[in-house]
Protein backbone atom coordinates (compact mmCIF):
# COMPACT_ATOMS: atom_id res chain seq x y z
CA UNK A 1 0.00 0.00 0.00
CA UNK A 2 1.79 3.35 -0.64
CA UNK A 3 1.82 6.16 1.27
CA UNK A 4 -0.49 8.57 0.65
CA UNK A 5 1.23 11.28 3.70
CA UNK A 6 4.78 11.36 2.52
CA UNK A 7 7.46 12.20 5.73
CA UNK A 8 7.73 15.89 6.00
CA UNK A 9 11.41 15.49 5.57
CA UNK A 10 10.54 13.96 1.78
CA UNK A 11 8.42 16.72 0.92
CA UNK A 12 11.12 19.56 1.94
CA UNK A 13 13.51 17.38 -0.49
CA UNK A 14 11.07 17.34 -3.45
CA UNK A 15 10.57 21.30 -3.36
CA UNK A 16 14.06 21.92 -2.94
CA UNK A 17 14.91 22.09 -7.07
CA UNK A 18 12.45 24.64 -7.44
CA UNK A 19 13.41 26.64 -4.40
CA UNK A 20 16.77 26.63 -5.19
CA UNK A 21 16.32 27.97 -8.77
CA UNK A 22 14.08 30.77 -7.47
CA UNK A 23 16.68 32.08 -5.19
CA UNK A 24 19.11 31.83 -7.41
CA UNK A 25 17.00 33.73 -10.04
CA UNK A 26 16.05 36.26 -7.79
CA UNK A 27 19.91 36.43 -6.52
CA UNK A 28 20.85 36.99 -10.57
CA UNK A 29 18.27 39.02 -10.99
CA UNK A 30 18.69 41.32 -8.41
CA UNK A 31 22.50 41.24 -8.56
CA UNK A 32 23.08 41.39 -12.01
CA UNK A 33 25.50 39.42 -14.82
CA UNK A 34 28.82 40.36 -13.56
CA UNK A 35 28.39 37.39 -10.39
CA UNK A 36 28.07 35.17 -12.88
CA UNK A 37 25.54 32.91 -10.93
CA UNK A 38 23.66 31.19 -14.21
CA UNK A 39 25.58 27.80 -14.32
CA UNK A 40 23.72 27.41 -10.82
CA UNK A 41 20.63 26.80 -11.92
CA UNK A 42 21.98 23.51 -13.13
CA UNK A 43 21.61 22.45 -9.57
CA UNK A 44 17.84 22.17 -9.75
CA UNK A 45 17.99 19.17 -11.60
CA UNK A 46 20.93 17.67 -9.98
CA UNK A 47 18.61 17.98 -6.09
CA UNK A 48 15.26 16.60 -8.25
CA UNK A 49 17.27 13.49 -9.66
CA UNK A 50 18.55 12.58 -5.81
CA UNK A 51 14.35 12.77 -4.63
CA UNK A 52 12.39 12.16 -7.50
CA UNK A 53 11.78 10.24 -10.73
CA UNK A 54 13.26 10.75 -13.86
CA UNK A 55 10.19 12.25 -15.53
CA UNK A 56 10.06 14.88 -12.73
CA UNK A 57 14.04 15.47 -13.26
CA UNK A 58 13.09 16.16 -16.86
CA UNK A 59 10.39 18.47 -16.11
CA UNK A 60 12.88 20.18 -13.22
CA UNK A 61 15.45 20.25 -15.93
CA UNK A 62 13.36 21.75 -18.51
CA UNK A 63 12.05 24.57 -16.44
CA UNK A 64 15.69 24.98 -15.33
CA UNK A 65 16.92 25.36 -19.12
CA UNK A 66 14.03 27.62 -19.33
CA UNK A 67 15.25 29.59 -16.55
CA UNK A 68 18.75 29.59 -18.04
CA UNK A 69 17.37 31.52 -21.28
CA UNK A 70 15.39 33.63 -19.81
CA UNK A 71 18.06 34.74 -17.38
CA UNK A 72 20.83 35.06 -20.28
CA UNK A 73 18.15 37.27 -22.39
CA UNK A 74 17.97 39.39 -19.37
CA UNK A 75 21.52 39.97 -18.38
CA UNK A 76 22.39 40.08 -22.32
CA UNK A 77 24.63 36.86 -22.12
CA UNK A 78 23.37 35.82 -25.78
CA UNK A 79 25.06 35.79 -28.05
CA UNK A 80 28.07 35.05 -25.97
CA UNK A 81 29.90 32.05 -25.07
CA UNK A 82 29.06 32.45 -21.51
CA UNK A 83 25.23 31.85 -22.55
CA UNK A 84 25.45 29.11 -24.18
CA UNK A 85 28.12 27.13 -21.63
CA UNK A 86 25.46 27.81 -18.90
CA UNK A 87 22.61 26.21 -20.94
CA UNK A 88 25.43 23.26 -21.49
CA UNK A 89 25.70 23.09 -18.16
CA UNK A 90 22.01 22.98 -17.28
CA UNK A 91 21.86 19.89 -20.07
CA UNK A 92 24.61 18.02 -18.97
CA UNK A 93 23.71 17.95 -15.56
CA UNK A 94 19.55 17.91 -16.14
CA UNK A 95 20.64 14.10 -18.42
CA UNK A 96 23.14 12.71 -15.23
CA UNK A 97 20.22 13.48 -13.13
CA UNK A 98 17.65 11.44 -15.18
CA UNK A 99 20.30 8.93 -15.30
CA UNK A 100 20.46 8.48 -11.70
CA UNK A 101 16.69 8.52 -10.88
CA UNK A 102 16.72 5.77 -13.31
CA UNK A 103 19.27 3.80 -11.29
CA UNK A 104 17.65 4.56 -8.46
CA UNK A 105 14.29 3.76 -9.37
CA UNK A 106 15.88 0.26 -10.41
CA UNK A 107 17.55 -0.60 -7.11
CA UNK A 108 14.00 0.70 -5.01
CA UNK A 109 12.31 -1.91 -7.00
CA UNK A 110 14.91 -4.39 -6.55
CA UNK A 111 14.50 -3.65 -3.08
CA UNK A 112 10.60 -3.66 -2.83
CA UNK A 113 10.97 -7.17 -4.32
CA UNK A 114 13.34 -8.89 -1.56
CA UNK A 115 11.12 -7.29 1.27
CA UNK A 116 8.24 -9.12 -0.38
CA UNK A 117 10.29 -12.35 -0.58
CA UNK A 118 11.91 -11.90 2.95
CA UNK A 119 8.47 -11.34 4.40
CA UNK A 120 6.64 -14.22 2.63
CA UNK A 121 9.66 -16.24 4.26
CA UNK A 122 9.25 -15.03 7.55
CA UNK A 123 5.45 -15.92 6.97
CA UNK A 124 6.27 -19.56 6.58
CA UNK A 125 9.08 -19.62 9.09
CA UNK A 126 7.34 -18.25 12.06
CA UNK A 127 3.36 -18.63 11.50
CA UNK A 128 1.20 -16.91 13.45
CA UNK A 129 0.13 -18.46 16.61
CA UNK A 130 -3.22 -20.00 17.37
CA UNK A 131 -5.61 -17.38 19.48
CA UNK A 132 -6.14 -20.12 22.01
CA UNK A 133 -4.78 -23.68 22.54
CA UNK A 134 -6.10 -26.05 25.11
CA UNK A 135 -6.58 -24.06 28.36
CA UNK A 136 -4.78 -21.07 27.44
CA UNK A 137 -4.81 -17.89 25.40
CA UNK A 138 -2.12 -17.11 23.26
CA UNK A 139 0.10 -13.67 22.07
CA UNK A 140 3.46 -13.25 20.29
CA UNK A 141 5.54 -10.08 19.92
CA UNK A 142 8.74 -10.14 18.01
CA UNK A 143 10.78 -6.85 17.75
CA UNK A 144 14.13 -6.92 14.78
CA UNK A 145 17.02 -5.11 16.14
CA UNK A 146 17.62 -3.46 12.91
CA UNK A 147 14.42 -1.46 12.42
CA UNK A 148 13.99 -2.67 8.84
CA UNK A 149 14.23 -6.10 9.26
CA UNK A 150 11.92 -9.15 8.59
CA UNK A 151 13.48 -12.05 9.59
CA UNK A 152 16.22 -12.62 12.72
CA UNK A 153 17.35 -15.51 14.67
CA UNK A 154 14.62 -16.05 17.19
CA UNK A 155 11.99 -18.24 16.87
CA UNK A 156 8.96 -19.63 18.60
CA UNK A 157 5.65 -22.22 17.97
CA UNK A 158 2.64 -23.33 19.58
CA UNK A 159 0.98 -26.40 19.15
CA UNK A 160 -2.30 -28.22 20.19
CA UNK A 161 -1.54 -31.65 19.90
CA UNK A 162 -3.11 -35.21 21.31
CA UNK A 163 -0.80 -34.62 24.33
CA UNK A 164 -1.16 -31.33 25.25
CA UNK A 165 0.03 -27.68 24.32
CA UNK A 166 3.26 -27.86 23.08
CA UNK A 167 5.20 -24.76 22.80
CA UNK A 168 9.05 -23.74 22.12
CA UNK A 169 10.98 -20.46 22.08
CA UNK A 170 14.72 -20.59 20.98
CA UNK A 171 17.39 -17.97 19.65
CA UNK A 172 19.40 -18.95 17.50
CA UNK A 173 23.43 -18.12 17.63
CA UNK A 174 24.41 -15.96 14.78
CA UNK A 175 22.27 -13.61 12.34
CA UNK A 176 21.68 -13.71 8.87
CA UNK A 177 20.34 -16.45 6.39
CA UNK A 178 22.59 -19.13 8.37
CA UNK A 179 20.52 -18.31 11.43
CA UNK A 180 17.08 -18.35 9.11
CA UNK A 181 18.05 -21.65 8.27
CA UNK A 182 18.88 -22.69 11.68
CA UNK A 183 15.39 -21.52 12.69
CA UNK A 184 13.80 -23.74 9.86
CA UNK A 185 15.61 -26.51 11.15
CA UNK A 186 14.60 -26.37 14.43
CA UNK A 187 10.92 -25.42 13.98
CA UNK A 188 10.07 -28.25 11.08
CA UNK A 189 11.67 -31.13 13.71
CA UNK A 190 9.56 -29.34 16.69
CA UNK A 191 6.05 -29.09 14.29
CA UNK A 192 6.67 -33.08 13.29
CA UNK A 193 6.95 -34.02 16.91
CA UNK A 194 4.98 -32.62 18.82
CA UNK A 195 2.07 -34.46 17.50
CA UNK A 196 4.01 -38.04 17.68
CA UNK A 197 6.05 -37.64 20.82
CA UNK A 198 3.79 -38.71 23.76
CA UNK A 199 6.22 -37.14 26.35
CA UNK A 200 8.24 -33.85 26.34
CA UNK A 201 11.63 -35.67 27.04
CA UNK A 202 11.07 -37.30 24.00
CA UNK A 203 9.97 -34.12 21.75
CA UNK A 204 13.27 -32.38 22.96
CA UNK A 205 15.27 -35.50 21.98
CA UNK A 206 14.06 -35.32 18.08
CA UNK A 207 14.12 -31.73 17.84
CA UNK A 208 17.78 -32.30 19.34
CA UNK A 209 18.53 -34.91 16.89
CA UNK A 210 17.71 -33.01 13.75
CA UNK A 211 19.73 -29.83 15.07
CA UNK A 212 22.99 -31.90 15.73
CA UNK A 213 22.36 -33.28 12.33
CA UNK A 214 21.80 -30.82 10.60
CA UNK A 215 23.73 -27.99 11.84
CA UNK A 216 27.50 -27.58 11.40
CA UNK A 217 30.28 -26.35 12.62
CA UNK A 218 29.91 -24.26 16.33
CA UNK A 219 25.73 -22.93 15.70
CA UNK A 220 23.44 -23.87 17.95
CA UNK A 221 19.82 -23.02 19.38
CA UNK A 222 19.23 -22.29 23.24
CA UNK A 223 15.71 -23.07 23.91
CA UNK A 224 12.76 -23.36 25.90
CA UNK A 225 10.56 -26.19 25.66
CA UNK A 226 6.80 -26.22 27.30
CA UNK A 227 3.99 -28.62 27.43
CA UNK A 228 0.65 -27.44 29.33
CA UNK A 229 -2.22 -29.74 30.10
CA UNK A 230 -5.06 -29.26 32.20
CA UNK A 231 -3.87 -30.79 35.57
CA UNK A 232 -2.67 -27.06 36.49
CA UNK A 233 0.90 -27.82 36.05
CA UNK A 234 3.40 -26.65 32.86
CA UNK A 235 6.49 -28.79 32.18
CA UNK A 236 9.31 -27.34 30.76
CA UNK A 237 12.54 -28.41 28.78
CA UNK A 238 15.68 -26.08 29.17
CA UNK A 239 18.31 -26.01 26.65
CA UNK A 240 20.66 -23.59 28.32
CA UNK A 241 17.93 -20.36 27.80
CA UNK A 242 16.86 -17.81 30.33
CA UNK A 243 14.21 -18.96 32.67
CA UNK A 244 10.54 -18.45 32.19
CA UNK A 245 8.47 -15.90 33.58
CA UNK A 246 5.54 -16.84 35.49
CA UNK A 247 3.23 -14.33 36.57
CA UNK A 248 0.75 -15.49 39.73
CA UNK A 249 -2.77 -14.01 39.76
CA UNK A 250 -1.50 -11.82 42.79
CA UNK A 251 1.04 -10.13 40.25
CA UNK A 252 3.85 -11.42 41.35
CA UNK A 253 6.42 -13.50 38.99
CA UNK A 254 8.40 -16.24 39.52
CA UNK A 255 11.46 -17.56 37.54
CA UNK A 256 11.38 -21.38 37.66
CA UNK A 257 14.77 -22.82 37.39
CA UNK A 258 15.68 -26.16 35.61
CA UNK A 259 17.47 -28.74 38.59
CA UNK A 260 20.51 -28.05 36.01
CA UNK A 261 21.31 -26.34 33.05
CA UNK A 262 21.56 -28.30 29.65
CA UNK A 263 24.02 -27.61 26.39
CA UNK A 264 22.10 -25.62 23.95
CA UNK A 265 20.09 -27.49 20.80
CA UNK A 266 23.03 -28.91 18.61
CA UNK A 267 25.91 -29.39 20.85
CA UNK A 268 24.93 -33.02 21.87
CA UNK A 269 27.88 -34.03 20.32
CA UNK A 270 30.18 -32.48 23.16
CA UNK A 271 29.08 -35.24 25.36
CA UNK A 272 27.04 -33.62 28.02
CA UNK A 273 23.62 -34.82 29.42
CA UNK A 274 20.59 -33.73 28.51
CA UNK A 275 18.30 -31.60 29.96
CA UNK A 276 16.12 -32.78 32.77
CA UNK A 277 12.30 -31.72 32.63
CA UNK A 278 10.61 -30.32 35.84
CA UNK A 279 7.14 -29.03 36.93
CA UNK A 280 5.42 -26.06 37.65
CA UNK A 281 2.17 -25.16 39.17
CA UNK A 282 0.07 -23.16 36.34
CA UNK A 283 -3.43 -22.33 37.40
CA UNK A 284 -6.04 -20.87 35.66
CA UNK A 285 -6.07 -16.58 36.02
CA UNK A 286 -2.00 -16.89 35.67
CA UNK A 287 0.60 -16.04 32.74
CA UNK A 288 3.84 -17.50 31.89
CA UNK A 289 5.90 -15.41 29.62
CA UNK A 290 8.63 -17.12 27.18
CA UNK A 291 11.15 -14.45 25.79
CA UNK A 292 14.64 -14.40 24.37
CA UNK A 293 17.55 -12.65 25.95
CA UNK A 294 17.03 -9.71 23.82
CA UNK A 295 14.26 -8.43 26.33
CA UNK A 296 16.13 -8.91 29.41
CA UNK A 297 19.71 -8.17 28.34
CA UNK A 298 18.48 -4.77 26.63
CA UNK A 299 20.03 -1.95 28.13
CA UNK A 300 19.36 1.72 28.85
CA UNK A 301 21.44 4.79 28.18
CA UNK A 302 23.31 3.70 31.36
CA UNK A 303 23.74 0.25 30.97
CA UNK A 304 21.25 -1.23 33.42
CA UNK A 305 19.64 -3.66 32.20
CA UNK A 306 15.38 -4.18 31.41
CA UNK A 307 14.04 -5.43 35.03
CA UNK A 308 11.81 -7.51 33.31
CA UNK A 309 10.18 -9.07 36.75
CA UNK A 310 9.26 -5.14 37.82
CA UNK A 311 7.16 -4.82 34.81
CA UNK A 312 4.04 -7.57 35.51
CA UNK A 313 1.49 -4.80 36.27
CA UNK A 314 1.87 -4.17 32.14
CA UNK A 315 0.43 -7.66 31.92
CA UNK A 316 -2.79 -6.79 33.66
CA UNK A 317 -4.67 -5.85 30.79
CA UNK A 318 -7.50 -8.34 29.85
CA UNK A 319 -6.78 -8.44 26.19
CA UNK A 320 -3.45 -10.53 26.06
CA UNK A 321 -2.43 -9.10 22.84
CA UNK A 322 -2.44 -5.72 23.76
CA UNK A 323 -0.80 -6.39 27.18
CA UNK A 324 2.49 -7.90 25.14
CA UNK A 325 2.11 -4.33 23.19
CA UNK A 326 2.66 -2.54 26.52
CA UNK A 327 5.32 -4.42 27.65
CA UNK A 328 7.03 -4.57 24.25
CA UNK A 329 6.46 -0.54 24.02
CA UNK A 330 8.08 -0.12 27.93
CA UNK A 331 11.08 -2.50 26.35
CA UNK A 332 11.66 0.03 23.38
CA UNK A 333 11.62 2.52 25.22
CA UNK A 334 13.77 1.36 27.84
CA UNK A 335 16.24 0.52 25.32
CA UNK A 336 15.95 3.80 23.59
CA UNK A 337 15.01 2.01 20.33
CA UNK A 338 14.86 -1.31 18.85
CA UNK A 339 16.85 -3.48 21.49
CA UNK A 340 20.39 -4.41 20.50
CA UNK A 341 19.22 -8.27 19.81
CA UNK A 342 16.16 -9.80 18.15
CA UNK A 343 13.61 -10.00 20.89
CA UNK A 344 10.94 -12.65 20.74
CA UNK A 345 7.80 -13.13 23.43
CA UNK A 346 5.28 -15.41 24.19
CA UNK A 347 2.75 -15.39 26.53
CA UNK A 348 0.29 -17.63 27.76
CA UNK A 349 -2.44 -17.30 29.89
CA UNK A 350 -4.41 -19.86 31.74
CA UNK A 351 -8.20 -19.38 31.29
CA UNK A 352 -9.79 -18.34 34.16
CA UNK A 353 -13.34 -20.51 34.48
CA UNK A 354 -15.86 -18.85 32.97
CA UNK A 355 -13.67 -16.74 30.81
CA UNK A 356 -14.71 -17.15 26.96
CA UNK A 357 -12.97 -18.15 24.51
CA UNK A 358 -11.44 -15.22 21.99
CA UNK A 359 -11.74 -17.19 18.72
CA UNK A 360 -15.51 -17.57 19.24
CA UNK A 361 -16.30 -13.63 20.03
CA UNK A 362 -18.09 -12.24 16.85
Amino acid sequence: MTDKNPPPNRTALSWMPLAVMAVIAVVDVVAGPGIGLLPLVSLGPAFAGLVGGWRRTAVIGALALLLCVGLGLYNGLFPAPRGYTAMASVAGVTGVGIAAALARSRREAELASVRSIAEVAQRVLLRPVPLTAGPVQVAVSYTSAVAEARIGGDLYEVVASPHGVRVIVGDVQGKGLAAVETAAVVLGAFREAAYDEPDLLGLGERVERSAARELEGERFVTAILAEIRADREVVFLNYGHPAPMLVRRDGGADFPEPPSYALPLGLSAHGADGPEPFRVAFAPGEQLLLYTDGVTEARDRDGHFYPLGERTHLLKEPDANRALEALREDLVQHAGGPPGDDAAMLLLRYHRRGDRDPASTG
